[in-house]
């Protein structure tokens, strides 16, 4: 057989495997290593013969864990199937991987290791683990490791119980790790992005630490304006885009439709990175929105040319849920530029969003146009400039959140993390 060669671990990642117990989790910092680690874990054991179970919150996020051990692991592989979700390797050996939106997520399966990768993205895991996963471990006296990053102080999130509650009645061994615990990483780059993040966020997403974000008006206006007032519109730009929020129901108790227009660069320096141009609510028929969307989208168009945009119009950003899923359909049967919003950002919570879009809102890497930041609306009898009022008045670990009108705050929101990435930026 071929040699493989696998990535090797560093002394943090050593000393976790050196150390773990029948329950082990690896609280850490992003880049830390923690996937990396999991594939290598999960290679090694299956090339000694082991079973191994690799549970991860969604298809997307496992399948490149799939491909990258698919691709490691191929001399030794005797069977692969990504339908199946399973890799048979010629030592008896296998790895098998689920979805932990399945709530039956290894039931009737038998592992020497199991992984779960994410933990702290995955609704109700603690039922999924007890009932369907730990079963697994009991034929061949197997482990379990759990690794992920911190996402606030949720006493309901069992990641957060696993690290933080010794009463369990299976106890994890906890393991933390920062960011800069990675000897890999360079030490000035991952230092320097203290400053470029909110402390909170920085806190949470490298420090590894469980932070408390209630009460926590994430959004200053101060970050989107410049010396107190909105920016002039771009003379040039890369492209212009829009974000649509659609709503099923009309009615004041119900949410409106909501789009935002926006200007990417990343030729200028002087010009922000994003430059929100305009925004409109109304509330309209989900019957009626593949009527209204063209005039979206010719909004669009005619912003691009007086933005001198160099690849013109990019189209509109949509989430692939409710009646967004019909816009989808529609516009792409007809041609036009509309784009499905990535799940993996769909499918984080309204919080999760607003973290990942603080750093490049926090180092000034978004600003409101004059016409955005001065624009007022008559919406559900209230005239303001509702852009502002939602995403300026956003408080995270609100508990009445889901009473307020919060159409525009997605739709800037989702704008950040589409076009200039999350908190580090692509």
């Amino acid at each position: 057989m071929p040699e493989i060669h696998l990535t090797p671990l560093h002394a943090g990642q050593l000393n976790i495997l050196a150390n773990r117990s029948k329950r082990t989790v690896v609280r850490c910092g992003r880049r830390y290593g923690k996937t990396t680690m999991f594939e290598q874990l999960a290679s090694t054991w299956a090339l000694k013969g082991k079973r191994v179970g690799f549970f991860a919150p969604s298809y997307k996020l496992w399948l490149p864990t799939y491909q990258r051990i698919h691709k490691s692991l191929a001399p030794a592989i005797s069977q692969a199937s990504k339908v199946d979700a399973v890799l048979d390797l010629h030592t008896g050996g296998a790895i098998e991987f689920w979805t932990l939106s399945d709530p039956d997520a290894g039931r009737s399966r038998f592992y020497d290791e199991v992984i779960v990768d994410e933990a702290s993205l995955v609704p109700g895991l603690q039922d999924i683990f007890e009932q369907s996963i730990a079963p697994t471990l009991l034929d061949r006296n197997g482990n379990a490791l759990m690794g992920g990053t911190p996402k606030g102080q949720d006493p309901e999130s069992y990641f957060y119980q696993a690290c933080t509650n010794a009463e369990l009645p299976e106890p994890w061994r906890e393991f933390h790790a920062p960011t800069a615990a990675n000897p890999k990483l360079n030490a000035a780059a991952v230092a320097a992005l203290q400053a470029k993040n909110h402390p909170l966020v920085w806190r949470q997403e490298y420090q590894a630490e469980f932070v408390d974000w209630s009460g926590t008006a994430f959004f200053s206006l101060e970050n989107l304006l410049r010396d107190g007032k909105g920016v002039g519109l771009p003379m040039y730009c890369d492209y212009v885009f829009c974000v649509v929020d659609s709503a099923l129901k009309t009615g004041l108790q119900h949410d409106g439709t909501a789009v935002v227009w926006c200007a990417f660069n990343s030729l200028i320096p002087d010009n922000p990175r994003i430059t929100i141009l305009d925004w409109e609510i109304t509330q309209i028929q989900s019957n009626l929105l593949t009527s209204w969307l063209p005039g979206v989208l010719e909004h669009g168009q005619r912003i691009a040319i007086d933005c001198k945009a160099r690849h013109g119009f990019g189209g509109a950003f949509i989430e692939d849920k409710a009646s967004g899923i019909t816009l989808l359909q529609h516009g792409k049967s007809a041609g036009w530029p509309v784009h499905a919003i990535d799940g993996h950002i769909t499918s984080q919570g309204k919080d999760a969003r607003a973290v990942l879009a603080a750093g490049p809102v926090l180092r000034g890497d978004v600003k409101l146009s004059a016409h955005a930041a001065d624009k007022q609306m008559n919406y559900k009898g209230v005239t303001r400039n509702h852009l502002i009022s939602q995403l300026c008045g956003y408080v995270l670990g609100d508990p009445d959140a889901h009473k307020r009108s919060d159409d525009l705050f997605d739709c800037a929101v989702y704008s950040v993390i589409v076009a200039c990435g999350d908190s580090e930026g692509f």
